[in-house]
């Protein structure tokens, strides 16, 4: 039996945790059994408080052809699972999105555009909307048509998917993962520990980039308002409030709120939709993301062990997320210790 340890309950992990078990289980030619191990599970990872808006974000120098395969694989999935009857349980809706840029001559998300559905440049009558009462004025603008997966409700959707197989939940901290690697029973350790793999691993490229929000109740709000400069806002609906953000502040890890963040949040997005000062606010939330000057999916020999990295997904977990869980796999049926079972 070919025994997995997937460390991480972040949408990261849990995705390269079925992948690997599904694979093996579909195959039938050899048994696996795959444990999903952490300190924290949803509700309570840094994943829990995003909007899971489909997006590539804060990724550094990760090669472009590798960001565009991995968001088109969790696009096709959300597709998939919204066109199913678990849409509603998974948290995943198809949502109008508009992103705007104050950059001349700006095109705004040129090599992912093919992805999404309906991607076309805003007119000027269109930027106008917007513009009313801006002393910066968005030069450019993109419309088209993309997926919201809130974590919240995405985590445990997979992980009942996880369970459901014979997955098995253990929770435990991890603090030396060399140790854990050589005296474990697994032939298999695929580390998902996303910002925990700077003290993990010692790994210097790692760095936090904190997020502040705010969520109101505005459920009159249907289309997701991104701007795109460097201390923009962005306005994404969820099923049950709206996502008003943000703010992406590398190497900070403060994890309280900043009265000052918040109302930069809260002006700017109602600068962009002047409704939003008669929505109800519900709580602010910061979270640290897994910052690296570039995403690490790769594997090694660790004795007779392999050893899968997959972390430093920075703005954009959920947006690779079932895509390089397919990377995780590929690393694994390459590995030579398939034909020792």
């Amino acid at each position: 039996m070919l025994k997995v340890a997937v460390i991480g309950a972040g949408v990261n992990g849990v995705s390269s945790a079925i992948k690997i078990q599904e694979h093996y289980q579909n195959e039938k030619k050899i048994k696996v059994q795959v444990t999903i191990i952490s300190d924290e599970f949803s509700p309570n990872t840094t994943g829990d408080g995003s909007a899971g808006l489909w997006g590539p974000f804060l990724l550094g120098g990760t090669d472009q052809k590798k960001v565009y395969k991995w968001s088109k694989d969790v696009h096709q999935f959300l597709e998939k699972i919204w066109l199913s009857d678990d849409a509603g349980e998974a948290g995943v809706c198809l949502v109008p999105c508009v992103r705007l840029s104050t950059e001349p001559n700006c095109a705004v998300g040129d090599f992912w555009r093919d992805i999404v559905y309906g991607a076309v440049e805003l007119t000027s009558e269109q930027l106008e909307v917007y513009n009313k009462g801006r002393d910066s004025k968005f030069t450019a603008g993109l419309s088209f048509v993309t997926y919201t997966s809130e974590p919240i409700k995405l985590l445990p959707y997979l992980m009942k998917r996880f369970v459901r197989r014979g997955g098995v939940v253990v929770q435990q901290k991890i603090t030396d993962l060399e140790g854990f690697v050589r005296d474990s029973p697994y032939d298999v350790i695929v580390n998902c520990t996303g910002l925990g793999s700077r003290q993990l691993l010692n790994d210097g490229q790692m760095y936090s980039v904190r997020g502040q929000v705010t969520r109101v109740k505005a459920n009159w709000i249907y289309t997701v308002v991104l701007d795109e400069s460097d201390d923009g806002n962005y306005i994404i609906p969820n099923t049950e409030s709206v996502v008003l953000g943000g703010t992406h502040q590398e190497k900070d890890y403060n994890e309280n709120i900043c009265p000052v963040d918040k109302r930069f949040i809260t002006d700017g997005c109602r600068r962009l939709l002047p409704g939003l000062t008669h929505a109800q606010h519900l709580f602010d939330w910061v979270g640290l993301r897994p910052g690296r000057l570039e995403l690490r999916l790769e594997s090694e020999r660790r004795g007779s062990k392999l050893l899968i990295h997959n972390y430093g997904h920075g703005g954009s977990g959920v947006t690779l997320a079932w895509g390089c869980a397919d990377d995780v796999l590929h690393l694994l049926l390459a590995d030579k210790i398939n034909s020792k079972l």
